[in-house]
């Protein structure tokens, strides 16, 4: 799908990211109606970020502030010293998901690397970046560096967003002088998304009105338009006039005493004079007010108000201090600031070449957080009742509170309520929203098992064994299924694989087609989703059925939103080896094409070539899976078992099963060393599975 997002971030403050999101968000809203800024990290001050208040006022944007940012820094640093940096990036992604479901585009604006503590030793916004799955914009800061050190920074910036997975989209290398930015521009010349922008002083003079907010001092003659006055630099007048008006220089910000009569009527005379620079403002220190007599010379004076006065009651040293420390901002009244800065982005950025890509841009990043996410958004879309037996586990408990709170679905726990409230309570966990069922309580146990005897007393079950299956929590839980009292089930914590599907096969049945149940595992990599299948459930599947599984898994992707493109694993690829087990592997391949040549599959194929370009490329050059598979279907269940765990371990990939496939309803295994994330996830899987299975 085409981006509907850009995250722009600096490592160094003053970088001018906010010129960049400027000149973005200008063109963003020449073509789309409702663009959204959001800022994932804000530092905590007692005023709003200006950045959002900036971007919110000045381009009218539709949005309240609170929407705007995820963290206060603090916030950041509290998580990331837990070790919690997923719950972090989850939160931050359900709030951007939000806005990107109100929006036409959402553009990001990171808090540069040196906001935060030195303790976190990663760059965060590139994780957070790669988690909303938001092509990436380096804003370098290049002021007073050398052409070999800013292409270092370049280099190291884009190694590390490969190496973490992240896509870059441009690099706007700023604050550059002439010298300099002729010399970036000659190095980088064929280097289409790398843009150089000149250093402009001005916007790095902070205004009077800066110097006000940051003082809090008084305002004595002053109107909006000049608090906007730019100051150039700021001066102390500690000698007399004749000297004083001889150093004076445009753009001065004068500091003196309050009782220094002599230089505020001299600067009052200089400014109205044509021989004279102009300043920019004077501020009055040590709490002392001129004489009335004194102000009246400003009031008796055409443009009064147009040089501002100000007043403070802290002395003449400390204000000087303060003044200096002022950091300009571009705020909504700054016009002139404004203009000069869109300007400059637009005088040096090819603005169609940015428009160009992003609107054509497709994104392949997708983290494990971000399926997880889209899981629990398509699940909420239509909420399903998921039956979990295993109700005494204290996994199955907490995933429970976490389903019910992230309203994922509806659940039904099967047991005691008396005891599983207790168990429930004693882990200080919120269940209520839960239905409890116990099955030897319950008015269903009568025609569940009377049906059950009814579907298999043709093989010998007798009313007897069917009610005293009934008493089984999968028996039990599988009929709620089968009759409707419930959309899919979840089990597998506590009992075996056997345990989830025999009821199944015995119940729900496979559907119309097939005769086969198989399973498969989502495997989320860093940067993207893999369906491996069957590494659960047929030991030694024959060609015809290794087919049926390839067309199943290549179904069950394309409903998850994957990519389907099927690799038939084998010790061979291509032509290159030979012997049974590859020839039932071709026999596969050849039978997948002939009952759905709408699927793109490739085999006899070897793993490497299966996932890796490069081996690709030298061993099936002509291939459009090769290099690219989504889905591996292993050739026995021994390869698929083995290789799934491994690749969970070395990898640190999230596997997400087995899911299973084949039956006429949801019925979903679990590890029994399953984790609850990996009880929240199947949950999800079948919520979603069930809605499609009506």
């Amino acid at each position: 799908m085409k981006t509907k997002s850009l995250y722009i971030s600096s490592i160094e403050p003053y970088s001018g990211s906010l010129i960049v999101s400027m000149g973005l968000m200008e063109m963003l809203k020449a073509r789309f109606e409702r663009v959204a800024f959001f800022r994932p990290f804000i530092e905590r001050k007692e005023r709003p970020d200006s950045d959002i208040s900036f971007m919110l006022e000045h381009f009218a944007l539709k949005m309240d502030y609170e929407d705007a940012y995820g963290f206060y820094t603090d916030e950041v640093q509290e998580f990331v010293s837990q070790n919690r940096v997923q719950p972090l990036l989850s939160n931050l992604l359900e709030k951007f998901k939000k806005l990107q479901q109100e929006y036409d585009f959402v553009l990001c604006e990171g808090l540069n690397r040196e906001s935060f503590s030195l303790s976190i030793g990663f760059d965060l916004n590139v994780q957070v970046s790669k988690n909303l799955g938001t092509p990436f914009i380096s804003v370098l800061n290049a002021k007073e560096k050398s052409v070999k050190e800013v292409s270092d920074e370049i280099k190291i910036q884009q190694d590390t967003l490969r190496a973490e997975g992240s896509t870059h989209f441009a690099t706007f290398i700023n604050r550059t002088d002439a010298q300099l930015r002729s010399a970036l521009k000659e190095k980088f010349s064929k280097e289409a998304f790398t843009f150089v922008l000149p250093e402009i002083e001005e916007l790095d003079r902070p205004s009077v009105a800066e110097v006000v907010e940051k003082l809090g001092c008084n305002m004595l003659f002053a109107d909006e338009e000049s608090l906007k006055r730019s100051i150039k630099r700021s001066k102390i007048a500690a000698m007399s006039l004749e000297n004083y008006l001889s150093r004076m220089q445009d753009g001065d910000f004068v500091i003196v005493p309050g009782d220094r009569a002599d230089i505020i009527v001299g600067a009052l005379a200089a400014y109205h004079s044509k021989k004279h620079p102009h300043i920019s403002g004077i501020i009055l220190t040590g709490d002392l007010i001129p004489s009335s007599e004194v102000l009246s010379l400003f009031e008796g004076t055409d443009n009064s108000w147009a040089l501002p006065v100000l007043s403070s009651q802290k002395d003449t040293f400390s204000v000087a201090l303060e003044v200096n420390s002022v950091r300009s901002r571009i705020r909504p009244q700054s016009d002139r600031k404004i203009a000069l800065a869109l300007g400059i982005f637009n005088a040096n950025v090819q603005v169609s070449q940015i428009e160009g890509k992003f609107l054509s841009y497709e994104s392949k990043t997708l983290t494990p957080l971000m399926f997880e996410y889209s899981l629990f958004e398509s699940a909420r879309k239509e909420k399903k009742r998921i039956v979990l037996p295993e109700s005494l586990d204290e996994r199955i408990l907490r995933a429970t509170e976490i389903l019910l709170r992230r309203d994922v679905a509806d659940i039904i726990l099967l047991g005691d309520a008396q005891e599983i409230k207790f168990k429930a309570s004693s882990l200080d966990l919120d269940i209520s929203k839960a239905q409890i069922i116990n099955p030897h309580e319950s008015e269903l146990m009568e025609p569940f098992s009377e049906d059950f005897y009814e579907q298999r007393k043709a093989k010998g079950l007798t009313r007897i064994a069917a009610k005293d299956a009934m008493t089984h929590l999968s028996y039990f839980a599988t009929m709620m299924v089968q009759t409707g009292h419930a959309d899919g089930m979840v089990s597998g914590a506590v009992h075996t694989t056997q345990d989830t599907i025999r009821p199944a096969l015995q119940i729900i049945k496979t559907k119309k087609g097939t005769d086969l149940v198989s399973s498969l595992f989502f495997m989320c990599m860093d940067t993207r989703v893999l369906v491996y299948a069957d590494c659960a459930v047929n030991q030694d599947p024959s060609a015809q059925e290794l087919a049926q599984i390839a067309i199943a898994s290549a179904d069950t992707a394309v409903a998850f939103g994957l990519s389907a493109k099927i690799a038939m694993l084998s010790y061979s690829t291509g032509d290159s080896g030979s012997g049974e087990d590859v020839q039932k592997v071709k026999e596969a391949t050849r039978l997948v094409k002939q009952l759905r040549p709408d699927l793109l599959v490739e085999g006899p194929i070897q793993y490497d070539a299966a996932i890796d370009p490069d081996v690709a490329a030298s061993k099936l050059p002509q291939s459009k899976v090769a290099g690219e598979a989504t889905v591996f279907i292993f050739p026995d269940l021994n390869t698929g078992n083995n290789t799934y765990k491994a690749v969970q371990r070395s990898a640190g990939a999230v596997a997400i099963g087995p899911i299973m496939q084949g039956l006429k309803k949801p019925v979903n295994d679990l590890s029994r060393g399953c984790l609850v994330a990996d009880i929240v996830n199947t949950v999800a899987i079948t919520a979603i599975q069930a809605r499609s299975s009506e």
